[in-house]
Formats: C-alpha cells, structure tokens, sequence
C-alpha cells in the first residue's frame, strides 16, 4: 500500500499530513527516503523526523461560537462564511491559550464538521488533519450534544411514544438512525446527544414526531464545551484540551 495510507492506518498522521511530511523529506522506510506514491509492505519500518512533530504542533484549531446568518463553510449564495469571524477582533478575551494569532493560521483551516445557517453554537475550525479526522471521520464518532426549543404543532403534549422514536428507531433516507440520548432540558427545550450528523438531521427527526424547532444550539463536541464563549466570537482550543 501507499506509504501515506500505511502512516494514516498506524495512527501516525493524517493523509495530508503524511503527504506533506513525505514531501518535506521527514519520512524514511527501511532507512530510506520516502518518495510521494511509494509502495510499501504493511509491516515496512517507518520513521518520522521530529522536526514533522514540530510542524504539526504548530496548526491550530479554533472553537467559534457561531451565529445564525453564516454557512459553515465555502460562502454560498451571497452568505459569508463562518470562518470569516477568525480575526484578531474577534477573539474572546477570556481565552488565556498561549498562542499568538498570525496569518498563516488562516492557510488549510477548515471546519470540521458543520452548523446550517439556522442553527447556532459550537463549531470547529482546524489546520490539524488528525482533529479533522477524529470529528467527522467514518470510524469516529464523537459525542455532539445540542439544545433544541421546539414547539408541538399537534393537539396536545408531545406523547412519551414520540419522544421514545426520537431516541431509536426513526430512519431518514432509507436508513435507520442511530440511537440517541433526547431528554427535556426544560418545558420547551429538548436536549440532543448523537453520535452521528445525517444532513439537517435533529430538524427532520423533530418534524417526524410533530415538533417544529424553533432554536437549535450545539453546546458541546466530545469533552470540548461551548461554555461562556459569546456569540461570534472564537478561542483556540487550549494545549490540554481533548475532544475525547
């Protein structure tokens, strides 16, 4: 297999990443330098020059605070993009991380994962591939946790059945659900845990038991917590923090 696909299943670093490190000459099998595209045997001796390291200690990942209005990412049909919030202006003066904002912290951010224009709240934006893979990857599925106002538009309360679907066993394009945790957070805010993000996903399961969302909010990714941070602004996610 292909020596960067090799890195990325040993846990070594993402595919960019690889890629890069490979090119920058900071791989060796078997002793040798690495060449982009190279072949090697599952069991080759990989070794990665401590300079790759420094390299990636260096990107960042940023937590913003998302308000409704902008798309999570490439700005599309005259909305502006979230990541445009990502200047020195903007920045919490809580956040006490130590480190300093510059302009290539801007180069390769993207999010990971995503809010539509409506909802608000947690949403992250990262130079560092093995985050981006960790959060949306197929193999990974973190925690997302969300509050969601809703209003019952049939007659009545929402029944204990309809609550029970919105936790297992709806199914949204052909495809069942996963379970979830959904429990009242207060008399017309619904509190989210889901493992998995289908497209609109909260939204269309509420529609599905007859409940309108009339606010959504994501409070928290994996260990990582929106917290007091204030609407359009960000902070860096700190050296001792940990999604999972």
């Amino acid at each position: 297999m292909r020596v960067s696909k090799l890195m990325t299943e040993r846990g070594l670093a993402s595919r960019r990443e690889a890629d890069e490190w490979i090119a920058a000459g900071y791989v060796r099998v078997a002793g040798a330098p690495a060449v982009l595209g190279q072949r090697v045997p599952p069991d080759a001796a990989i070794e990665i020059d401590p300079r790759a390291r420094q390299l990636q200690a260096q990107r960042v990942t940023v937590l913003l605070h998302k308000p409704m209005g902008l798309v999570s990412g490439q700005a599309e049909d005259g909305y502006e993009p979230a990541a445009s919030l990502f200047v020195p202006a903007n920045r919490w003066r809580e956040d006490h991380a130590p480190i300093d904002f510059h302009r290539g912290q801007w180069q390769g951010l993207a999010p990971a994962g995503r809010l539509d224009i409506d909802s608000t709240g947690l949403l992250v934006l990262t130079q560092d591939g093995r985050i981006a893979k960790l959060l949306i990857g197929d193999e990974h599925r973190v925690e997302k946790e969300y509050l969601v106002r809703v209003r019952h538009v049939r007659p009545g309360p929402l029944p204990a059945a309809a609550l029970e679907q919105l936790r297992h066993g709806l199914v949204l394009d052909a495809v069942a659900l996963k379970p979830a945790r959904v429990s009242w957070a207060n008399e017309d805010q619904l509190r989210f845990v889901l493992r998995e993000g289908r497209k609109r996903q909260i939204r269309r399961m509420c529609e599905l038991v007859g409940l309108e969302v009339l606010a959504l909010k994501r409070v928290r990714i994996g260990s990582v917590v929106l917290g007091a941070l204030p609407v359009g602004q960000w902070r860096y996610l700190g050296p001792m923090e940990r999604f999972v």
